[in-house]
């Protein structure tokens, strides 16, 4: 496969070998941020549509909220380890922390529920 990619403002043309054999795993997404896909790309029995999902593969470094607690939209709820940079998760919407999900110290992936929002 051909690719035009572009780096600082200059063209190039690079080609890609694609493997196509399904690796039976779920997609690791790495970055974040708004309109990231991972929040569908996992799913847990125990996390309901509201929950804030793990933007990258890490560890779970802080938890800065508690059962019950009131939130509201932006404010910084878990903060997540990757290869020694710290990541914070904010809350995608105001509400009431339903459930916490992870512990920490666990390793999460990218679209792992971390956190139950109820609405307010």
């Amino acid at each position: 496969m051909k690719l035009k990619v572009t780096v600082n403002q200059v063209p190039y043309e690079v080609e890609v070998e694609v493997d196509e054999t399904p690796a039976g795993l779920p997609p690791v997404y790495i970055g974040g941020g708004s309109g990231a896909p991972a929040a569908a790309a996992v799913s847990s029995g125990s996390a309901s549509g509201n929950a804030v999902t793990a933007p990258l593969a890490g560890s779970v470094r802080k938890i800065l909220v508690d059962q019950g607690q009131s939130v509201n939209a932006g404010d910084v709820v878990a903060v997540l380890e990757a290869m020694k940079m710290e990541t914070e998760i904010t809350a995608p919407k105001s509400g009431k922390v339903a459930k916490i999900l992870v512990e920490v110290g666990a390793a999460v992936q990218g679209g792992d529920p971390i956190i139950d929002i109820d609405p307010a």
